[in-house]
C-alpha cells in the first residue's frame, strides 16, 4: 500500500466525487481512479459504490477511511519532526471546546502553541459541551478539554483559566427587565429555555442549582443546542434563562441581561487534562495554557468558586 494511494482515497471519500478530488490533488482524474482502483485490489475489497450519478462509501471504504486520515496525520508529525529536529517538541493535541467560556481564551492559546512550539499540530474539536469534555479527556478522545468545575474523576487534573458569574437572560419587555438587579426567587413562575439535559451542560446544571437554592424547581419549556438560540429564543419571548456573564457579547434585539442580588458564586472555567498522560507536547501546551492563561488572582484564593 503506497501512501498515494491513502492520499487520493481520502480526498474521494472526503469529496465523493472523482473530478472534485483530483482537481484538490492537482491530479488527473484517470490517474486518480486508478489509484483507487490499485488500492481496492491490493485490499480485496470495494471502496466505493460508484454509478453515473454518485460516488459513496461502501462499508469497508467507511471503515478504512479513520485509520487512512490517522496515518496521514502521523505522517505530516514525522515530517514535521524531520525539518525541526530533535531538539524540538513535535507531537498531536486534541482540544475539546464550546461555547462562550473558551471564545476568547482558545484563540489566545492556539496563537501562543503555533509561535512557542510550531512543532505540536493542535487539532481543535468544537461544540464539546463542558460535562462531555470532561467524559472524552477520561476517556483518552481528548488531550485537554475546556470545561467548568466541579470535575469528580479523580483521574483528572484541572486548573483554573477563568471566573464566570450567573446572570439572567430576559426579554426586554418583561416586567423584571425594568430593574437594575433581580433575585434568582423572581423567577420561579417563569417558563426557562436553556441547553438539552442530555449534553452534559454545566450551565444547564448552574440553572438548576439556583432555582433549587432560591425555594423553586425550573419549569424548563424549551431546550436548544446551544447561547446563541438560546438566548434568540429569550428575546422572542419563549422564555427567561439563567446563563454566564460570558454570553454577554450576544446583543439580539429584545434581550437584556440583568446580575442577580442573591449571593452566587461564580463558576470556574478549567482546563482538564488526564494524570496519567506523559505527552511531552501535551505538557508543553499546558506550560503555555500557564502563561497566556493565567489562573485569576483576585478570586483564586477566595472561597466558593462554584456552584455545586
Amino acid at each position: 500500500m503506497e501512501l498515494r494511494h491513502l492520499i487520493g482515497f481520502v480526498a474521494t471519500a472526503e469529496e465523493l466525487h472523482f473530478g472534485r478530488a483530483a482537481a484538490r490533488l492537482h491530479t488527473a482524474q484517470p490517474a486518480l481512479s486508478q489509484q483507487i482502483r490499485q488500492l481496492e485490489k491490493e485490499l480485496g475489497v470495494q471502496l466505493f459504490h460508484r454509478n453515473t450519478r454518485s460516488v459513496t462509501l461502501s462499508d469497508a471504504g467507511a471503515a478504512l477511511l479513520g485509520p487512512a486520515r490517522q496515518v496521514l496525520a502521523d505522517v505530516e508529525i514525522a515530517k514535521r519532526a524531520a525539518v525541526l529536529g530533535s531538539s524540538e517538541i513535535v507531537g498531536r493535541v486534541v482540544v475539546g471546546f464550546a461555547g462562550a467560556s473558551s471564545r476568547a481564551a482558545l484563540p489566545k492559546l492556539a496563537r501562543a502553541v503555533r509561535a512557542a512550539q510550531p512543532g505540536i499540530e493542535l487539532v481543535l474539536q468544537g461544540q464539546t459541551y463542558a460535562g462531555a469534555a470532561l467524559s472524552e479527556v477520561s476517556a483518552g478522545s481528548l488531550d485537554i478539554g475546556f470545561a467548568r468545575l466541579p470535575v469528580r474523576d479523580s483521574a483528572l487534573d484541572t486548573r483554573v483559566y477563568d471566573y464566570e458569574e450567573l446572570v439572567a437572560a430576559l426579554p426586554s419587555d418583561h416586567p423584571l427587565a425594568a430593574q437594575e438587579t433581580i433575585r434568582a426567587a423572581d423567577l420561579a413562575e417563569e417558563a426557562f429555555v436553556t441547553f438539552p439535559g442530555t449534553r452534559g451542560s454545566t450551565v444547564r446544571d448552574a440553572l438548576i442549582q439556583v432555582a433549587l437554592n432560591a425555594g423553586f424547581t425550573p419549569r424548563i419549556m424549551q431546550e436548544a443546542p446551544d447561547s446563541y438560540t438560546i438566548l434568540g429564543l429569550v428575546a422572542a419571548g419563549v422564555g427567561v434563562t439563567i446563563t454566564i456573564s460570558s454570553v454577554q457579547h450576544i446583543s439580539t434585539p429584545g434581550l437584556v441581561y440583568r446580575n442577580f442580588s442573591d449571593d452566587i458564586p461564580p463558576m470556574a472555567a478549567v482546563l482538564a487534562w488526564r494524570k496519567d498522560n506523559a505527552s511531552a507536547a501535551v505538557q508543553a501546551v499546558l506550560k503555555i495554557a500557564e502563561e497566556v492563561l493565567p489562573t485569576p488572582d483576585v478570586i483564586k484564593s477566595s472561597s466558593p468558586t462554584m456552584i455545586e
